[in-house]
């Protein structure tokens, strides 16, 4: 470095090299300074990318923090710390992906993402979400990334979410731009022909928990359909741990009388509360103080589209306490 030299060289290198050794640690404990700043201030969106590929808090966690420590080590000048991070995250999120793929060839029944607390419903030690909005973690956009593959995955959310150039993302994936531009089209042409990426309101939102859950809850079955959309799908996620249903249930009427059949059966113990999850208004079931099911819905034209309830109790553990 310059200011290693700057105040020249002794015969015996003595005190100008520890001098030296001095100046290089500032330096060094400078660079790091600036290099903790950068990562905070995107800290965010390294969560965000990650959550959105992989589906899963903890193994989102996992890629910040090691984004965190492969940047602080890393030895050249960085001139764009935004997109160099978002490298270092997409990299480590896709290789994550591969060893969660195997794991969830075996998952019995249907897989559905970890739902993830924000707003006021967020830990204190997770900073991450809140700063998040429905548009880029909500359910539904992660239900439908878990169809396409990693790199499409990441090539979305680098260009949709956070609007980098395909250059930039060709860098990421290590693709070239036309073949990056080409998944780009062809990722959005499979999200947009399975919903609509437009997230409602949140009060419109709540409004339409709070008609489904009160349908639910005193059995009235022609309120809960007038809430549901006629293609409406439920999908449940019990992890092979607790019972859930092992494949989607279609249409208005038997998703309503499971619905219903559900509150017959549990109503009486589970206490619900509602919650924020995923940028959105969601309900969760409490049993004996514990979070055993949360219902997050998707809507469609103001009714009910989907239906996704999380059982699994290890995807649960943010929501305990």
């Amino acid at each position: 470095m310059a200011n290693r030299s700057a105040g020249g060289q002794g015969d015996d290198g003595g005190s100008r090299t520890d001098g030296g050794s001095r100046t290089d640690d500032t330096e060094l404990t400078g660079v790091r300074t600036r290099r903790d700043s950068e990562f905070l201030k995107h800290r965010g969106m390294l969560f965000t990318i990650a959550y959105d590929v992989l589906g899963t808090v903890s193994d989102a966690e996992d890629v910040v923090q090691e984004t965190y420590l492969r940047w602080r080590e890393v030895a050249e000048r960085v001139e764009n710390p935004r997109a160099y991070l978002a490298r270092i995250a997409s990299r480590q999120a896709l290789n994550s992906l591969r060893s969660a793929s195997r794991r969830r060839e075996d998952y019995p029944g249907e897989w559905l993402p970890e739902p993830l607390p924000t707003g006021a419903a967020r830990l204190p030690a997770d900073p991450e979400a809140a700063v998040l909005t429905a548009s880029e973690v909500s359910t539904a956009m992660l239900v439908l990334l878990q169809t396409l593959s990693g790199p499409e995955r990441a090539a979305f959310i680098l260009h949709e979410v956070f609007g980098f150039g395909y250059p930039e993302i060709a860098a990421t994936l290590e693709m070239g731009v036309p073949a990056v531009r080409q998944t780009v089209h062809r990722a959005r042409t499979r999200l947009r022909s399975g919903t609509s990426r437009t997230v409602p309101d949140s009060g419109e939102h709540r409004a339409a928990v709070e008609r489904f859950l009160a349908a639910t809850m005193t059995g009235q079955i022609q309120s809960l359909l007038d809430v549901l959309a006629p293609d409406v799908v439920l999908v449940s996620d019990g992890g092979g741990k607790v019972s859930a249903a092992l494949r989607p249930v279609y249409g208005p009427e038997k998703v309503a009388r499971l619905m219903i059949g559900l509150a017959d059966k549990y109503g009486a113990g589970a206490v619900p509360e509602f919650v924020e999850l995923n940028g959105l208004p969601a309900v969760a079931f409490r049993e004996d103080g514990a979070v055993t099911t949360v219902f997050q819905l998707e809507l469609a034209d103001g009714r009910v589209q989907a239906v996704y309830a999380m059982r699994n109790p290890d995807k649960l553990v943010r929501l305990q306490g």
